[in-house]
This record gives structure tokens, sequence and C-alpha cells, in this order.
């Protein structure tokens, strides 16, 4: 493409954009994979490629720095696949359309995959550097961190031996992550019986839209709307109202806040009006209540254009209603000891209808392990009154506070030289691989920075290049001062 190829730092954008080439939506990471491995075999230098399709390249230390402690710079390969409704684009098989505005990168009308592309461009420029300066390197670059972290469950600790680690997989100039909450995977399944739909043969499909989305963790805290949870409220207030429920769908990853949900319900000719009525009354209740976090949300009726037989009977469309609107969603609990970050959180990212079950796939997280145990027994209570099954899936712990880090130290001291002001030490409500690394490999000594990101998980996701170019410099200075 060369839409980056006039940007600085070269490098950095040269493997940024031909890796933006390669589809890499998680679990569909073998042709990326396979892409770190020649680049590392082009550069003759050692690489594994584990089962997981984790890849590990290591470079030798330059002059000055041979006996150094070796350094992970680490990031994931994988991405968020997101796109605006009616966008004509596969993430199995096409490219994603960069294009620069001003100083930001954006991908056209899709996630752009800065998170966490750019920490593989930082990574890949360096190793085919020969003029930085840096002690012995083991570019750690892993599988599946967006929706399950198993690529970094799968590492082998004989494949890593490096005891400090750089985790590239920051959001925020200026911020140097030191810790992170845990997290679980948590799904409710309900079996529903259907029948003929007789005389409810009159259809709504209705549609909530116009809300922004965004990361699941490190945008929870911005009270968006959850379109899921929002259909749920719609669908407890129909009940008043005789109707059954056809189809509920809304949401495509659960570590990314829904953006838009369909419900398809059916009635008899005489609820019709009313139903409509009721329906339309949401949209001044709720653009009130969002009026500042989301001020596009539009709740409306689409004409249905399906071929309906069968209708959930109304004991089902009942339960599926009443466990929508409970499954917990939101911030549960803030800390105390840090300001402004959030303990602990659920969100409802996916309910799909596939054939004769409704599946309502979560991410619960927290950065306190029992905080976390408690929204899963809450959770699974919900589903055992409602009579729903109940499962939970791709735990990972927590990455707790260091106090006696010297990574840290060395990257405060770096930024306050460069800069002339402090960096500011941060711990966010979003799971990174580091406490998987500290639990595989043994205790590490870790930080994790990286450039401006916006709107990440979303198609307006963009990239300040100014950032990139800026925590480059800084990444090659602390990497100098790991001597």
């Amino acid at each position: 493409m060369n839409i980056l190829q006039n940007l600085e730092p070269k490098n950095v954008f040269k493997y940024f954009e031909e890796i933006s080439q390669i589809p890499r939506g998680s679990g569909n990471e073998k042709a990326i994979s396979d892409y770190l491995v020649s680049v590392a075999k082009k550069l003759n230098l050692e690489v594994i490629q584990d089962n997981a399709l984790n890849v590990i390249i290591k470079k030798p230390g330059t002059k000055g720095y041979e006996s150094s402690d070796t350094v992970i710079l680490q990031g994931h390969m994988d991405m968020v696949c997101e796109k605006n409704k009616g966008t004509n684009h596969d993430f199995e098989k096409d490219p994603l359309k960069l294009r620069v505005i001003d100083d930001m990168v954006y991908a056209t009308d899709t996630t752009l995959g800065s998170d966490n592309g750019i920490a593989v461009a930082y990574a890949l420029a360096i190793l085919e550097s020969t003029d930085i300066s840096h002690p012995p390197i083991e570019v750690l670059i892993t599988t599946d961190e967006e929706t399950g972290m198993s690529g970094a469950m799968a590492i082998a600790k004989e494949h890593v031996t490096g005891k400090i680690l750089l985790n590239l997989d920051n959001e925020e100039e200026g911020h140097l992550l030191v810790s992170c909450a845990g997290g679980i995977r948590s799904k409710h399944v309900l079996n529903v019986n259907l029948e003929e739909a007789g005389d409810y043969n009159n259809f709504l499909h209705i549609a909530v839209r116009g809300l922004k989305g965004g990361h699941s963790g490190m945008e929870i805290n911005k009270e968006r709307g959850n379109s899921n949870k929002i259909m749920g409220r719609i669908l407890k207030s129909l009940l008043t109202l005789d109707f059954k429920l056809v189809s509920i769908n809304g949401g495509s990853k659960n570590n990314a806040i829904p953006r838009e949900a369909d419900a398809i319900i059916a009635l008899k000719s005489d609820d019709l009006e009313n139903a409509k009525g009721l329906i339309n009354e949401w949209n001044p209740i709720l653009i009130n209540e969002l009026k500042t976090q989301d001020p596009g949300i539009n709740v409306s009726i689409l004409e249905n254009t399906e071929k309906i037989e069968k209708v959930f009977s109304k004991e089902c469309t009942e339960k599926a209603v009443n466990l929508l609107y409970l499954i917990p969603n939101g911030i549960n609990t803030n800390s105390v000891e840090i300001k402004d970050l959030v303990e602990s959180s659920t969100n409802l990212g996916v309910v799909t209808t596939n054939g004769t079950k409704v599946e309502f796939d979560s991410a619960i997280r927290s950065s306190v392990a029992s905080l976390k145990d408690e929204i899963v027994l809450r959770s699974k209570t919900i589903a055992e009154l409602i009579g729903a099954e109940f499962e939970t899936t791709a735990g990972y712990p927590e990455w707790q506070y260091d106090s006696e880090s010297k990574v840290r130290g060395i990257c405060q001291d770096v930024y306050k030289r460069m800069y002339g002001k402090d960096a500011k030490i941060v711990a966010i409500h979003a799971g990174v691989e580091c406490g998987l690394f500290n639990e595989k490999l043994g205790k590490l000594d870790m930080i994790s920075f990286g450039p401006n990101l916006y709107d990440v998980h979303t198609p307006q996701e963009h990239m300040s290049i100014t950032s990139v170019k800026n925590v480059w410099d800084y990444l090659l200075e602390v990497l100098k001062e790991l001597k």
C-alpha cells in the first residue's frame, strides 16, 4: 500500500503497514505468525514458533552489551475485528485499508489493530536495526491475547530466559503501567423450546444503534451504554404485553462494549400498536440518561424481512428476557487505594440466538481475585434461579504491583531526563499478559508502556503518529540504560 512510507520512524511504520495487510483476528493468526518467522529467518536470527503459534525471536546484545541481562520485548499479534454496520470487509482475508488524517493513522470503517500491532512493529524494527544499542533481546509475540490469552498460557519456560520484560501493550504515552486486572470469561446458556407462531404472526424488529462502544476494561469507567443491557430493559418493559421472542442478538466480542443489538418479537395483532408505543417511549429516556457519553443512542423499529415460523414459548421468552435483564454489567467496585481505578467489573459483550439456544457471553475483570470470584458466583446464582447453564473459561491472573522493581526506576529516570517531568505510574482495569508471565516464567521485573491509541476495539480506532515516534525514542533510551 505504501500509505505510511513517509512517516517516521520509517521502519516502525513499514512493519506496521506490512502486518496490516495480513488478516490477524484472534484465532486466525497462522499467517501473521508465519510472517514473523520469515522476518526472523531473513535477519538470520534464532526463532521459535510453538504449537500455539507464539513466536520468540532472539537477538544478541550489541557491542558493550553482550553480557547484559536479557530483555524481553513483548506484545501480541492478534487484533479485535470490529467494523461498521454494512461495511464490506472480510477479516478472514481482506487487508486493512489504512489512511492518514493529520497526525492520526486510521483504518477505513474497521478497527486498526494498533492494539497491539504497534508493539510488533517496534520489535521488528529493533530486530532489523544495526545501529541501536541494546542488551540481548528476546522478542515474544503471543497469540489470542484479545479473547483468552491462550497464547501466553502456552508459553514454555525453556523458550524464554530473560528476567526483565518490557510489555508494549499500553495505550497512553507517558504512562508506565505497573499492575493490571485479572479476568475470566463467563457464559450463560439458555435452552429454549420453540413452537409454531400461530396467532403470534405480527413481528417487530427492535434495533438499538448509535452507541460508541469501546474497550470493556479501559473504557468501562466512561459509563457508556451497553446495547445488550439496553435491549434487556426494553424487552423487560414489554413483558406487560403478550409477546414471544424470535431472537436476540447483540455485540460481537466480549471484550468490547457492544454498540448494537437486535431483537425480533412476535405478537398478536391486538398488541401490535401498544408494543410500538412502548418501544418508542425508550428514545427520550435513553437520550436523557446517555446524553453526555452516548448522545447518538437510538431505538428504532425496523422492517422484518425474515420468514418466521417458530417462536420461543412464553415461558422461555420470560426466562430469556429476565436473564438478559439480570446478568451483571458495568462497574462492580472502585479501588479505594488507587485513585480513579475500577477494581472489578463485568461486560455483557455478546448475546447470540442459535437455534434452540441463547448464549450470553461476558468478560469479568478484577484486580482483586476474591471480587472476581464473587461476580462469578453471583452470575452462577442467577443462572440457577432462571434455569440456565453456566460456565467459565479463559481465566487469567492479575499482575500485582512490585515495590522493588528496578526496571520501573530506570524507566522513570529516562522519562524525567528526556521530558523534564515525571511519568505517571498507573494500574489499569484491563488484562495484559504480565500476570500470566509471572506465573509461567517465574518472577519477572516488568513494566508496560506504549503510544497514544484512541477508541481501540471500535471502527473509530486511531493512533498518533507523533506519539509513535516519541515512544520509539523513549524505548531506545530505556534499552540503552539496561546495560
